[in-house]
């Protein structure tokens, strides 16, 4: 059995990420994004007595971010997610994992699919590192992104997007 254990809670790596984001709308361009993140992680091992019975690493991400929009008109898009990304044991240099997770976002953009700015974000996708040493890696991903208020007001439509990211980590 795992139990939670908050005796030592430490940064494991640190990494910047950029990209493109899309995704349709219905009576504008298509909303076009650059999107810009900084992934503060954090191992499960330091969290978690018996860590050692999984198999693989599951790490915690906060992720704050700014995105430039730059369709359907010039905008951003600033918030934080909070992500769990489980990564499969490997013994090579090429690492793949899985994230996902959710977010709190303020945009800019209006949209007739969002009533308004303040929104959440949920994100799933995979992706792969690999590893130049033992501290630094280069890492690319894909995550399904859905944007919507929550029901909060009418409308919410939503918006899901496609995201293509790729970034550097560099572990501690």
């Amino acid at each position: 059995m795992l139990l939670f254990v908050p005796k030592s809670f430490s940064l494991d790596s640190i990494g910047v990420m950029s990209g493109y984001l899309f995704a349709p709308l219905k009576d504008k361009q298509d909303y076009k994004v650059v999107p810009f993140c900084v992934s503060l992680n954090f191992n499960y091992r330091s969290l978690f007595k018996n860590a050692e019975k999984i198999k693989g690493d599951v790490i915690f991400s906060l992720e704050p971010f700014i995105n430039t929009v730059y369709s359907p008109d010039a905008n951003i898009e600033a918030g934080m997610n909070l992500l769990v990304r489980y990564v499969f044991p490997s013994k090579s240099k090429l690492r793949f994992y899985i994230k996902g997770g959710f977010g709190a976002v303020y945009m800019t953009q209006h949209t007739k699919e969002q009533s308004t700015q303040y929104n959440f974000l949920s994100q799933v996708g995979p992706g792969v590192s690999y590893f130049l040493n033992k501290h630094t890696s280069i890492d690319f991903e894909y995550r399904f992104r859905h944007l919507s208020n929550a029901d909060i007001k009418e409308p919410n439509a939503g918006i899901n997007a496609n995201v293509f990211l790729c970034g550097i980590t560099h572990y501690f």
